[in-house]
């Protein structure tokens, strides 16, 4: 009988979900979460995963609620034991039992273009000012940032070939004359220091082979956010946020908006109509269509 114990380092069953998962084109981390999850599952029945009833599963779920799990990790669950149940053991009644959690959708934080003038201008050193520049002056993720190459900024077409974002597809990001300046900067610096190489990444990390990690380029905007004084709760996806929100401020259609995020749903896109200042401005009130009539006057439109 097949089973994921720890103590086994891979087992016929784990090897055939990775299979499963490398023919379907999930990423790494997907890959990873998924397995974790399985683990995790079959930790909870005492036994392996493909002995589960449906009385298993709704027992485990109830123990995530009640254990205090959060919604994005129990949808996380939910996704992994579909997979396995859908396409590893072909056992879609299994499927089925399993419920999606409703998660609370939070609007996003935004800085105001001074925030993010202030936020750029404390980080810590031309690297990571190029880096978290390019998170707010084309849009792009963390990760994305983290694994762009030198050869990706193209200065002809004024475009950043983003490969394998999200989703692994690959997409052209914005490249403004401001921010092909100041990756120029930090180029003519990375390579008096030396370590950028002709072909390497374009943020290397603490060696010039691997690329920056994700968790250094969140400690330098919380640094950054520190030392310019805001207070909000600050990340690299702020950066994002904000760039779509000050792109929607300024008149730039949705529809192309949503192409320069590389989102796959409009209305994913249509969140930052929700936090655009100048959407919430733009609507004159009842009150104020209340007073006006009241004092005669000529209710604004």
């Amino acid at each position: 009988m097949t089973t994921f114990q720890t103590d086994t380092p891979i087992t016929p069953l784990r090897q055939r979900i990775q299979q499963d998962m490398v023919m379907r084109g999930l990423g790494s981390h997907t890959q990873n979460d998924y397995v974790r999850h399985v683990r995790n599952f079959a930790a909870f029945l005492g036994r392996p995963p493909d002995t589960a009833t449906a009385e298993d599963i709704l027992q485990y779920q109830l123990h995530q609620h009640e254990t205090g799990v959060g919604p994005a990790t129990i949808n996380s669950t939910v996704s992994a034991l579909r997979f396995l149940f859908t396409v590893t053991l072909n056992r879609r009644d299994l499927s089925r039992t399993l419920v999606i959690t409703r998660n609370p959708r939070k609007l996003p934080e935004v800085l105001s273009v001074e925030e993010a003038a202030r936020l750029l201008e404390a980080a810590p050193g031309i690297k990571y000012k190029a880096a978290l520049g390019v998170a707010y002056g084309a849009g792009l993720r963390v990760s994305e940032v983290a694994h762009l190459k030198v050869d990706d900024i193209d200065s002809t077409r004024m475009l950043i070939r983003v490969e394998q974002g999200k989703g692994r597809k690959d997409r052209n990001a914005m490249l403004s004359p401001q921010l092909l300046e100041l990756l120029r900067v930090w180029w003519r610096e990375g390579r008096r220091r030396g370590v950028m190489l002709p072909y390497g990444w374009l943020f290397p990390g603490r060696s010039c082979t691997d690329p920056i990690s994700s968790r250094q380029l969140h400690r330098a905007v919380q640094e950054a956010a520190e030392v310019a004084g805001l207070r909000k709760r600050v990340s690299p996806h702020t950066l994002r946020h904000s760039f779509a929100t000050h792109l929607l401020e300024d008149g730039t259609d949705i529809r192309v908006i949503q192409v320069l995020l590389g989102h796959s749903k409009l209305e994913t896109t249509a969140l930052y109509a929700k936090v655009s200042t100048r959407t919430i401005h733009a609507v004159a009130g009842p009150l104020d269509r209340l007073m006006a009539l009241m004092e005669g006057k000529t209710p604004p439109e």
